[in-house]
């Protein structure tokens, strides 16, 4: 796993103020399968090399089609199709937007009731210690086991192997993200799926060799839990996790920005008895074209190269995590930790920087308590419990808000030593049109990192300039007092 990027404030800028604050430049901890991002098909055009997936045999589609319609799916206005992306939704007939296209049963769905209707109820429960995505990964696994005999078979027979999401990447391939953000998120994510593997793997997999006979690896479990990532829909997550066969195909979009959800699940038939998942367009479609979605407006493109294996040429998509830490060993650790509390935050704050946008609200003021001490101290007192978030979201002194300019200036300087090109050199590579998509995928995020730290950098670096032009809290203070003018003469006066 590439080393996170820690930098602590150095001693000299702290006047013997004690430990300096933690800086760390690392990924916000993300949501796994019990939280998980929208639904997705293996791949996407908003990527300019698609996915290389072994598109699926007309036999298999024409299975798949046959098997939708016997159990009670209604897809009549699209059809699922080889598209550039791999497989997609083609709209039959010319469609209005908002119009439903598909009706898909709550009996194919793979979620935790059918894992408890299935010989895995048994072994799982009904939910018990395992997390649904466990349970549900455990399902497709168990029915691609069974073949032909598999409800879900003519479904599993044309799901991809893997996509382009960098769980599924060489070692090799990794090296193109060298010093990035989502290579350690990458293994963190993997080191997660390893350890729920190992747990299932002794106390579920070996010890029911009647419903698992052949032999389950790491890789398989991997695959599964990479169809949940990619293909499941935003709110169907936690205990309500499901996966819905043929919804699941349609592809993102970039050009498509609302926010307005596309689908429902809503009660069909008498009394309305018969729950179905039903899809929406959300945007007018012609014949023989793809229907889109947006898959999540505030993904960066680091989020949707773990999560579905593309990336959008988009600076919005261009994020970079800056993580605060307020150190144990610092000696007003528990007055700080309890201003933070008192302020809606604690003792980590993570900070998406999103290039071309302004720093997060909070950012510096949250900086300039994890900096504060020495002279400064005095708002850690209780007396100014209640005002000290007001006085530090303002410069409270030179030393404070210098500290702040050279450790975020050295933090970044720190990251961009990490990666192994120039943000030159990556554009260069962009403009050759020999790329494969993993290779596009790794150029653009390490690319998109790197603008943002010198983004960074450069805000810092001109705030440091400006130093000497800053009202601080004593100058403010005294305006207050009346001791000092607007212009910063001291106000004199006779007897």
């Amino acid at each position: 796993m590439a080393a996170l990027h820690h930098l602590v404030l150095p001693h000299r800028l702290l006047s013997g103020h004690g430990p300096p604050p933690v800086l760390r430049f690392s990924r916000r901890p993300r949501p796994l399968l019990h939280l998980l991002p929208c639904a997705a098909a293996a791949a996407t055009r908003a990527s300019a090399a698609a996915t290389a997936v072994t598109a699926p045999s007309d036999a298999a589609l024409q299975d798949f089609r046959r098997w939708l319609s016997s159990q009670g799916a209604e897809t009549g206005s699209v059809a699922p199709a080889v598209v550039p992306e791999g497989l997609g939704l083609v709209a039959a007939r010319d469609l209005p937007r908002g119009e439903v296209v598909a009706e898909v049963p709550k009996k194919l769905w793979l979620d935790a009731d059918a894992v408890a209707a299935s010989d895995l109820g048994r072994v799982c429960g009904s939910g018990g210690d395992l997390r649904p995505w466990v349970s549900v990964s455990l399902l497709i696994l168990r029915e691609a086991a069974r073949g032909g005999d598999s409800l879900w078979a003519p479904y599993l027979a044309i799901l991809p192997r893997q996509t382009d999401s960098t769980i599924f990447w060489s070692e090799e391939e990794l090296l193109e993200i060298q010093g990035t953000q989502l290579l350690s998120t990458t293994m963190g994510v993997k080191e997660y799926v390893q350890s729920e593997f190992d747990n299932v793997e002794a106390e579920i997999i070996n010890a029911n060799k009647d419903l698992f006979p052949g032999t389950i690896t790491f890789d398989d479990f991997l695959w599964a839990f990479g169809v949940l990532r990619s293909r499941v829909f935003p709110e169907l997550r936690g205990d309500k996790l499901a996966l819905i066969p043929f919804a699941d195909l349609i592809n993102h979009n970039g050009d498509i920005t609302s926010k307005e959800s596309c689908w429902e699940i809503k009660g069909k038939g008498f009394l309305g008895r018969d729950t179905v998942f039903s899809l929406r367009t959300p945007t007018e479609v012609k014949s023989g074209e793809q229907i889109y979605v947006q898959y999540d407006l505030d993904k960066s493109n680091a989020e949707l190269a773990l999560d579905y294996g593309f990336t959008e040429a988009n600076s919005s998509r261009d994020s970079y995590t800056l993580t605060l830490e307020i150190s144990e060993s610092d000696p007003f650790y528990e007055d700080k930790l309890d201003i933070a509390e008192l302020n809606g935050m604690g003792e980590t704050a993570y900070f998406d920087v999103v290039l071309g946008e302004s720093l997060p609200p909070q950012m510096i003021t949250y900086l300039r308590l994890l900096c504060l001490g020495g002279t400064d101290a005095f708002l850690l007192e209780a007396l100014f419990r209640n005002k000290v978030w007001e006085h530090l979201e303002l410069p409270v002194s030179r030393d404070n808000e210098e500290s702040i300019c050279q450790v975020i200036q050295n933090a970044c300087k720190s990251a961009l030593a990490a990666y192994h090109t120039t943000i030159e050199e990556d554009e260069e590579l962009l403009e050759r049109e020999d790329l494969q998509s993993r290779q596009q995928i790794a150029i653009e995020v390490r690319v998109g990192e790197k603008k943002v730290l010198e983004q960074i950098n450069d805000i810092f670096k001109e705030r440091e300039q400006e130093l000497d032009d800053l009202e601080y809290y004593q100058e403010r203070r005294l305006k207050d007092l009346g001791f000092i003018g607007d212009n910063g003469d001291i106000i004199f006066w006779e007897s």
